[in-house]
């Protein structure tokens, strides 16, 4: 589907029509599923989330402005973030206090250990060669889970602005990586 049409369709639900948003659930669904479904990692759940997803889109279609970006990665967005927030939401405190046990078992060896610690090593060297604002959005996106959009709120640039930055950044740092 085109971005065009895709937009033209966000405007017109804005406008709470409703053949409209038949229409963009019609033609957007199996790819925002697939977004919650790689997230959640189960079926019922991701199905769950992408009716919220919906809902979201609904409420928040007047929101979307096309001279911020173009419609598919504002739609995929709120999908992502909506399957974080319910992958941190049903995450009980128990299994992370089982998971903290389990690892005390399960100590990796020296062997392990100097490898994890090298990638790490690693990793920072690679992160250091990135300018400062950006290994703090990198950070942030990809550690803290902040959205593309709040990233940008919180550096003062444009969307389209922090995404080249990620983007660039990544390519910068699987360059790195791969040295």
């Amino acid at each position: 589907m085109a971005n065009e049409e895709t937009e033209a369709l966000i405007g017109r639900v804005a406008m709470r029509d409703q053949k409209a948003f038949t229409t963009l659930y019609k033609r957007t669904s199996p790819k925002l599923y697939g977004v919650c479904l790689r997230i959640i990692g189960n079926r019922t759940d991701a199905e769950e989330v992408l009716q919220e997803v919906y809902v979201k889109i609904w409420q928040r279609a007047e929101q979307f402005a096309a001279s911020e970006g173009p419609a598919t990665p504002w739609l995929t967005a709120i999908a992502r973030n909506r399957s974080i927030d319910f992958v941190r939401a049903r995450k009980p405190v128990a299994d992370e206090i089982d998971a903290a046990h389990d690892l005390a078992d399960t100590e990796p060896g020296p062997e392990e250990q100097a490898i994890v610690k090298g990638e790490g090593r690693r990793i920072d060297r690679c992160m250091e060669e990135l300018e400062a604002d950006r290994a703090r959005a990198v950070r942030s996106a990809y550690i803290e889970g902040l959205s593309y959009q709040e990233l940008a709120d919180q550096h003062s640039v444009p969307l389209n602005t922090m995404r080249t930055w990620l983007r660039r950044s990544l390519i910068r740092l699987r360059e790195c990586m791969d040295r």
